[in-house]
């Protein structure tokens, strides 16, 4: 056997430029390309000697990229692999303590939206010798215990690397994971600092290419012929699309089988761009923030087919959605956990591949024309109802425009192979409900955990992987304040961003939250939060000192006439404008299971409560 001295960490480096991966294009082209499209470091004592040094030699087959914020690299890693379908993956490295511990919130946005991200943060030593080192956490029961047993919970697979000929059995398995559609998240490896740098012969078999193809579950005979009999028996069916769909890239076969069957179909906040806006049977976005077309027809159907969804609370109204007479589930999943979900009749497949067999097996069937031309017609309704909050207003009712209008004017300036990206607060329920994608991928939300902070960071990984399409970051003015370092970063390595920044003041999503449970506004905005002078954050001037073009703008014509300069642009380009934090969107959406507090002297929350107990009837009890 042929054998190559190597430190444990330069191992792991050759070993992950080894690792390759076949890469479909939307015309159904493949090629092979790397797996890791690189490596993002912030550099400490706990892994600059050894990962650090191994990196360095590996920078022109593995290139290493600087960030400015440990959690902000890893959001930028997960938007890079979910733009690029989970075909390709990007790695994390920190430090010990406090630079790990920054990645265990991005490992878990990871977690949620099933998404692969390797997380390589460094460790305490294996030796001990030089025990407490620098920023180590220790446990007086546990002497085995380490900051990064944090990530266990987070992470799929997890792995403390004590010796350094540990790494071909833990390499082996994080690449099964990262690999797996039904295993796939986030995998840590930490990397004690000694052994790092332990030099070890590893066996040169370790080190051969190997080409990763995306496996594509086809479904059990019998779930197959369970979930067809549904089908033919239904008279109201709809559609529930989730991320899934996109991951397997099943976007066609989702439009040809909706078609052909006339079965609406209704978009989660991972599953919208699936379908093109203007097809028939696309009823846009579902649920808590979901149009009224979807929600009415979602509300009726018999059968509910859910293809790559979790089908999570905001998605099934808190399981309130549902109420069509007898309703059955069908759990398209390549995850037999999501499959099953609420006494679903599961079917266990890749979401292209389960379509295809459905397709294949149900043949001429078609439902009721009543059923297409009902969705037809709630769908006309929906978009003239949408357009009179998204229109450009003669003269606006309310000082400043809405977070709605503000969608409108960006949408008006894009075109199809533009990409809008957003995350949290209450900008997420308006893109669900009113953009209008233009091609798949075209909208990129993290709601699974919905993190605040995730938007430049995540707007950074999806233009590196997507360089040729404009990148639209949507933030609110609390996101930006968590996490903007990234902007410097964008500009470092060229990866032009278009920043969108909504001044609300404050926490304008919750505080509404808060008022319609009946609480008083109370430390969301700033003006009804405990202060002594009120913030001015200059918002402009702030992302120009990080290295961006800026401008303020005062109204939506100015706001247009910016985004065309935005789009002119060769750097990342920020553009600020005030908005109303009262206004949102009242048509559409559902009713969403937030306690009220059953006791309150308050009779604003004791309506609230009377509402909300009479809400709770509507819950499907099967759950």
């Amino acid at each position: 056997m042929r054998i190559i001295r190597l430190t444990m960490a330069q191992a792991l480096v050759r070993a992950m430029a080894a690792q390759k991966t076949v890469v479909e294009t939307d015309d159904g082209k493949t090629s092979v390309q790397p797996f890791f499209g690189g490596v993002w470091a912030i550099f400490g004592h706990g892994n600059v000697a050894g990962l650090g040094e191994a990196l360095h030699g590996a920078r022109d087959v593995l290139p290493t990229f600087r960030a400015h914020n440990e959690q902000a690299m890893a959001h930028a890693a997960i938007a890079y692999t979910k733009a690029l379908r989970r075909r390709q993956v990007m790695a994390c490295t920190s430090s010990i303590g406090p630079g790990a511990l920054n990645m265990v919130t991005a490992a878990a946005v990871a977690h949620v939206n099933r998404l692969p991200l390797l997380l390589l943060p460094g460790d305490v030593f294996a030796s001990r010798r030089p025990d407490p080192v620098l920023q180590q956490i220790e446990d007086w029961q546990d002497g085995t215990v380490s900051a990064n047993d944090a990530f266990r919970p987070v992470s799929r697979y997890f792995d403390r690397i004590t010796r350094p000929e540990q790494i071909i059995p833990a390499f082996a398995r994080a690449m099964q994971v990262l690999t797996d559609p039904v295993e796939c998240g986030p995998v840590t490896l930490g990397l004690c600092q000694d052994v790092q740098a332990e030099a070890y012969d590893f066996p040169a078999s370790f080190f051969d290419e190997k080409i990763w193809t995306p496996r594509r579950p086809r479904p059990d005979g019998g779930e197959l012929a369970a979930a067809v009999a549904l089908l033919r028996e239904a008279k109201r069916p709809f559609i529930v699309c989730g991320g899934g769909t996109l991951y397997a890239q099943a976007e066609r076969d989702l439009a040809a089988f909706a078609e052909s069957h006339g079965i609406p179909v209704g978009e989660t906040q991972a599953g919208k761009s699936s379908l093109a806006t203007d097809h028939p049977m696309n009823m846009g976005a579902i649920g808590v923030t979901g149009t009224a077309a979807a929600n009415a027809m979602a509300a009726e159907a018999d059968v509910v087919l859910a293809v790559g969804t979790r089908l999570q609370d905001f998605t099934t109204g808190s399981w309130a959605l549902f109420q069509g007479e007898g309703r059955r589930i069908i759990g398209l999943n390549t995850q037999p956990f999501d499959a099953g979900k609420h006494q679903a009749q599961p079917l266990v497949a890749d979401a292209r591949a389960g379509l295809s067999e459905l397709t294949a097996a149900l043949g001429a069937w078609r439902t009721d024309a009543v059923w297409s031309e009902q969705a037809a017609a709630v769908k006309a309704a929906w978009y003239k109802t949408a357009a009179t909050y998204t229109d450009a207003p003669v003269e606006s009712g309310n000082a400043l425009p809405s977070d709605a209008q503000v969608v409108g004017a960006v949408q008006r300036q894009s075109r199809p192979s533009d990409i809008v990206l957003c995350a949290a607060g209450g900008l997420p329920g308006e893109l669900h409900k009113l953009w209008q994608a233009g091609a798949p991928g075209g909208y990129h939300m993290e709601y699974g955990f919905s993190c605040m902070g995730y938007e430049i960071a995540g707007g950074l990984g999806v233009k590196m992987a997507q360089p040729e399409r404009e990148v639209f970051v949507m933030i609110g003015d609390g996101s930006y304040l968590m996490l903007n370092s990234e902007i410097a970063t964008s500009v470092m390595i060229a990866r032009k961003l278009i920043l969108v920044i909504l001044d609300n003041r404050g926490f304008g999503c919750i505080n509404r939250l808060q008022q319609a449970t009946g609480g008083a506004g109370f430390n969301n905005l700033l003006k009804d939060s405990r202060h002594e002078v009120m913030p001015e954050v200059d918002f402009a001037l702030h992302a120009r000192a990080l290295g961006a073009v800026t401008e303020k703008v005062s109204d939506l014509a100015g706001l247009s006439q910016a985004l065309e300069r935005a789009r002119a642009s060769e750097r990342t380009y920020a553009v600020v404008i005030d908005t109303d934090p009262l206004i949102s969107t009242a048509a559409g959406g559902h009713w969403w299971d937030v306690a009220v507090p059953e006791v309150s002297v308050r009779s604003e929350v004791q309506a609230a409560r009377a509402d909300y107990v009479a809400a709770l009837t509507r819950q499907f009890v099967g759950n």
